[in-house]
C-alpha cells in the first residue's frame, strides 16, 4: 500500500514541477511580446519626433532668414 501512496505522490510532483515550469514559460513569452510590442510602439514615434525635430528647425532658420532679409540694408 506504501508504494500506492508514494507513487501518487510523484505523479502529484511531476504534475506541480509541470505546471511551474509552464508558467514560468508563460511569463518569458509575456516579457518578450511586450518588448516587441514596446519597439513596434516606440520606432514610429522616434521617427515623428526627429521628422518635428527637423521641421522646427527648418521654420526657425526661415524665421531668422526673413528677419535677416528685413533688416538688411537695401541696395
Amino acid at each position: 500500500m506504501s508504494n500506492g501512496s508514494n507513487i501518487d505522490v510523484q505523479g502529484a510532483i511531476n504534475t506541480l514541477t509541470e505546471t511551474f515550469g509552464k508558467l514560468f514559460q508563460l511569463q518569458v513569452d509575456l516579457a518578450n511580446s511586450s518588448l516587441k510590442a514596446l519597439a513596434n510602439v516606440a520606432e514610429p514615434l522616434a521617427k515623428t519626433a526627429t521628422d518635428l525635430i527637423g521641421n522646427v528647425a527648418n521654420a526657425a532658420t526661415q524665421v531668422l532668414q526673413s528677419v535677416s532679409a528685413a533688416i538688411a540694408p537695401k541696395k
